[in-house]
């Protein structure tokens, strides 16, 4: 049974869902189940973040999401222009950057151009031409979303993608996501451990437990965010007690 926090009375209009899932279930072999039974609309241009404990089934439900795992129990409905970036860039250290942009891509759907266009706007139009092990862990993850936006998703899933990152270039790179987002309005479904990142970028947090989800909350707050709102707080709160931790 789903556990819908207080803070559903904070809930906003929500758009026509381009992702759905309908009791969606998953073990491996005869072990435990990892999702059970889940249902999960994300709408148009809607971000999501993903919370949960080790174990909780957020990697499962990511890689099921972008095709990775196969739907056995339940069904799942998603757009077509789907992208993922991972907590590792994942570039080919033999192709310069603008080739890592363009990996995967019919030699007719993009081109060059696309690549220098979509790097400028990551702040990477000085690193074109680098080659990767000379880019920094943030100019590596700068090019892997490059190579995401360079797709147009209309869906895009965000892997624990700054985990690597030190604290400044984190900032840095969560002030990048939401101005792309902004910009883009792809629906986001960003997996995260960090319940600040995903109060200060998400419209909904979604945290999962045991495969189901425990707590669903709307996140009213206008952008930019700050950590001193009230209601940030109040939400910090909610969260930290659903993911098993007594703020203090």
């Amino acid at each position: 049974m789903n556990v819908m926090a207080p803070a559903q009375a904070f809930s906003t209009k929500k758009s026509a869902p381009v992702v759905q899932v309908c009791g969606l279930s998953r073990r491996y072999g005869k072990g435990p189940v990892i999702l059970d039974h889940l249902d999960l609309e994300i709408g148009a241009g809607e971000f999501i973040a993903l919370l949960g404990r080790s174990g909780s089934g957020k990697s499962t439900l990511l890689r099921t999401l972008a095709g990775l795992d196969p739907v056995t129990e339940g069904t799942v409905t998603r757009p077509k222009e789907v992208a993922v970036v991972f907590q590792e860039s994942r570039l080919l250290p033999w192709k310069r950057v603008w080739q890592n942009v363009l990996l995967g891509m019919g030699p007719d759907a993009v081109c060059e151009v696309d690549a220098h266009k979509v790097l400028q706007e990551v702040g990477l139009s000085h690193r074109v031409a680098a080659w990767p092990l000379t880019l920094s862990g943030g100019e590596a993850q700068r090019a892997a979303l490059a190579r995401a936006l360079v797709r147009n998703p209309s869906f895009l899933m965000l892997d624990e993608p700054f985990a690597a990152l030190d604290a400044l270039t984190r900032i840095r790179m969560q002030q990048l996501v939401a101005r792309l987002w902004e910009k883009h309005k792809s629906a986001v479904l960003l997996v995260t451990h960090d319940v600040d990142e995903a109060l200060m970028l998400a419209d909904r947090v979604v945290v999962l437990e045991a495969g189901r989800i425990h707590t669903d909350i709307s996140v009213p707050l206008e952008r930019p965010r700050r950590h001193a709102n009230p209601v940030f707080e109040d939400l910090r709160r909610i969260l930290l007690s659903a993911l098993g931790v007594t703020p203090e």
